[in-house]
């Protein structure tokens, strides 16, 4: 898995641009948190589509960005979560065990 780190308010303006061209996948990340380990690593173990681009927020260093992404994006914030951006819109969301790779190629493909 290529990780784009997410690590300025400023990188979702790029996020929402970038999505007109292609899908834009934000995950969320609690590095306390053992659910979010194990849904990191399952994402990382799985097929690296190359027509999505995957950023990486760390909750616990960048809670403004966390939060601006939930207002932004008109999100419930949720831990590990992850949106899929599609032409400056959250078209999917999904948290905790319920994320899966499969889910979000379906949703990218829509």
């Amino acid at each position: 898995m290529n990780w784009l780190p997410l690590t300025s308010i400023e990188q979702l303006d790029q996020i929402s641009i970038l999505s007109s061209q292609k899908p834009q996948l934000i995950f969320k990340h609690s590095t306390r948190c053992s659910i979010s380990i194990v849904v990191k690593s399952r994402l990382e173990k799985s097929v690296n589509p190359e027509h999505i681009d995957f950023y990486y927020l760390d909750l616990l260093s960048y809670r403004e960005i966390s939060n601006q992404i939930a207002s932004r994006f008109e999100v419930h914030h949720e831990s590990p979560q992850v949106l899929l951006i599609v032409n400056g819109e959250c078209i999917y969301d999904e948290s905790q065990m319920g994320i899966r790779m499969d889910d979000i190629l379906e949703q990218s493909e829509m």
